[in-house]
């Protein structure tokens, strides 16, 4: 039998990929070292806007300035996603995606699976969050999507420093951030 978790990192990718765009069901630890989580995330706290301080780069925010994700309730097992982007400049034109998230993990509430283009989802997991829900650290077990977000356009330097100084202990790379212009 093959041990997958020795497996290169082009088969790795592929499979990650898979994973993430929801094409088949995947335990991501056979691929991937374990990923924490927050312990708790009361979802009524966590719903509202979130302004996107940093992020790894993607395809589908390529380009993007001035990014915001507005969460509200939907119903009890999921929130609704509105993803907006200022393209170029935050001057430019505005573009939104909207979609829905259910709750992959109801013990904790930090492990959601986001869905814009069903029925394929995609990993979102709480990794960090203040005490007072004013700022966020999102990922997913792959490790290729980063984000860091903040209910206010600026993040305090010394949380955003702190932020990246644990990046690492968690797989991620603080190098590949590209921060948001807001």
């Amino acid at each position: 039998m093959i041990d997958l978790r020795k497996v290169g990192g082009a088969l790795k990718a592929i499979v990650a990929a898979a994973c993430v765009s929801g094409v088949f069901g995947c335990n991501f630890e056979m691929f991937f070292p374990p990923l924490d989580v927050v312990e708790q995330v009361d979802l009524s706290r966590f719903v509202g806007t979130w302004y996107e301080v940093a992020r790894y780069p993607n395809g589908f925010e390529e380009g993007c300035a001035g990014v915001t994700a507005e969460y509200a309730i939907r119903d009890s097992q999921s929130i609704t996603v509105k993803n907006t982007c200022i393209e170029g400049t935050l001057d430019g034109p505005t573009r939104t995606i909207e979609g829905y998230a259910t709750i992959a993990d109801p013990q904790t509430n930090s492990k959601l699976n986001v869905v814009f283009f069903p029925p394929f989802g995609a990993p979102y997991w709480i990794l960090e969050l203040s005490p007072d829900y004013e700022w966020a650290v999102i990922g997913e077990p792959s490790r290729s999507f980063f984000w860091i977000l903040s209910r206010t356009p600026t993040l305090d330097q010394a949380i955003l420093d702190g932020i990246i100084s644990r990046m690492p202990e968690k797989g991620y790379d603080p190098s590949r951030l590209i921060y948001t212009p807001q």
